[in-house]
């Protein structure tokens, strides 16, 4: 046992450090040097949405600790700007990823930045707990996820929020062929096999599964997009169920989908199908594996997770709490009102959606009660809006799972 432990530590460390030399020779992703316009993005309204998305219970605070675990070239400091009252922690373990961080903390005079070089699973060194960890697209690079996930939760404050993503595997399936077909071709990172690559892939079928991806993903338009797509050392994706018992492994348990329309039964066209009942009846976890599967073309998870010894508020529409919940509008939702389907005043769209069938179709009472919606007041405080408690309590669960709304519950 004593020798294959030390022989899985060494290929643990020569992994590691195969990942550490691909970033240092295509840092990820692409550096930017003006974040002037993510900046003035972030006002009052969006904070608000953030921190009710992560604390729906808590009242906002804007001066949280958070750690951004493998921040690249731009996370940490994109952070900084987003919340300026706040202190941010950025830690890599590409070299020159911080240098590029440590450039923008420069330009930006963030004095609220703090910048290591230093791999995820080492964050304990950092000797202290942060209310937020942000680690983002990292965790499936690691040579072991479940190690780096647990140094994560280890530095997580008791009553912190985790935001976790990671690749999904079925969205992903034409990705993981090109990198089976990189390998057998053993093509490597250098500049010109990258121009190779990028040439040949305008020469697959239309209907290879990557395709799609291609037209869609940015990733695809830069040189370091492609490497780290289709060249990486170490990828990995997590099903719902892999995803729920990695989770489950490092005492951590799940909170909520970052965008939770598409795993749900009620929003979509899945909601009028003959399964629906089918899917409504099973246990969430069930449901959400359900509906990946059916949707299909998902290529990431993202999510928020607590510790297992913190227990969240959950949001009740049973009784009579969602009375005094506050909701807010989500910026980037829209409401639409040309081509509606019949009977339809408005449709709401939330942009970050990408499955066309994630609309809500409005009636002119329903409409009502969502011009009501000012960010301050409680829904029972809505005045005339409210007349019909039952389809008001209705709606507002429904703005809730089509992402159209956060809650704040702290008046409860």
């Amino acid at each position: 046992m004593r020798s294959w432990n030390r022989l899985n530590s060494r290929t643990d460390n020569t992994a590691h450090s195969r990942v550490g030399d691909f970033y240092e020779s295509h840092p990820y992703p692409p550096p930017v040097d003006d974040i002037e316009r993510y900046r003035r993005r972030w006002d009052d309204q969006r904070r608000r949405v953030d921190s009710h998305l992560f604390w729906p219970s808590e009242s906002y605070r804007d001066d949280r600790s958070i750690l951004v675990a493998g921040c690249g070239t731009s996370q940490a400091a994109h952070y900084a700007v987003r919340w300026p009252n706040a202190r941010i922690v950025g830690v890599d373990l590409s070299g020159p990823s911080i240098a590029f961080e440590r450039e923008l903390k420069r330009k930006y005079g963030l004095d609220n930045l703090e910048l290591h070089e230093l791999p995820v699973e080492r964050a304990g060194e950092l000797g202290e707990s942060f209310d937020h960890v942000v680690c983002t697209g990292v965790l499936h690079h690691l040579p072991d996820p479940d190690a780096g996930l647990r140094a994560l939760r280890n530095v997580l404050a008791p009553r912190g929020a985790l935001h976790l993503m990671v690749y999904a595997p079925y969205g992903r399936a034409g990705v993981y062929m090109l990198q089976e077909y990189c390998r057998r071709l053993r093509i490597d990172w250098s500049d010109a096999e990258i121009d190779e690559l990028a040439a040949s892939l305008k020469a697959l079928p239309p209907d290879h599964p990557i395709v799609s991806l291609l037209h869609k993903s940015r990733d695809f338009e830069t040189k370091a997009g492609v490497a780290d797509a289709l060249l990486h050392p170490q990828d990995r994706a997590y099903s719902v169920p892999q995803l729920m018992e990695f989770l489950d492994r490092a005492d951590l348990v799940f909170g909520r989908w970052i965008r939770q329309a598409p795993y749900l039964p009620w929003c979509g066209a899945i909601a009028s199908s003959p399964h629906h009942a089918r899917l409504a009846a099973l246990e969430p976890d069930e449901q959400y594996a359900a509906l990946e599967l059916f949707r299909g073309t998902m290529v990431r998870h993202s999510l928020v997770a607590y510790r297992r010894d913190f227990s969240p508020a959950v949001l009740d529409f049973s009784g009579d709490e969602w009375l005094n919940y506050v909701p807010i509008r989500l910026p980037d939702t829209l409401v639409v009102r040309d081509r509606l389907p019949r009977g339809a005043v408005a449709v709401l769209i939330n942009r970050n959606h990408t499955f066309t069938d994630l609309y809500l179709p409005i009636d002119a009472r329903q409409e009502r009660l969502l011009e009501a919606i000012d960010g301050k007041r409680r829904i029972r405080d809505m005045g005339r809006a409210m007349a019909d408690r039952d389809l008001a309590r209705k709606f507002f669960e429904q703005l809730w799972q089509w992402d159209q709304v956060v809650f704040d519950t702290s008046k409860n």
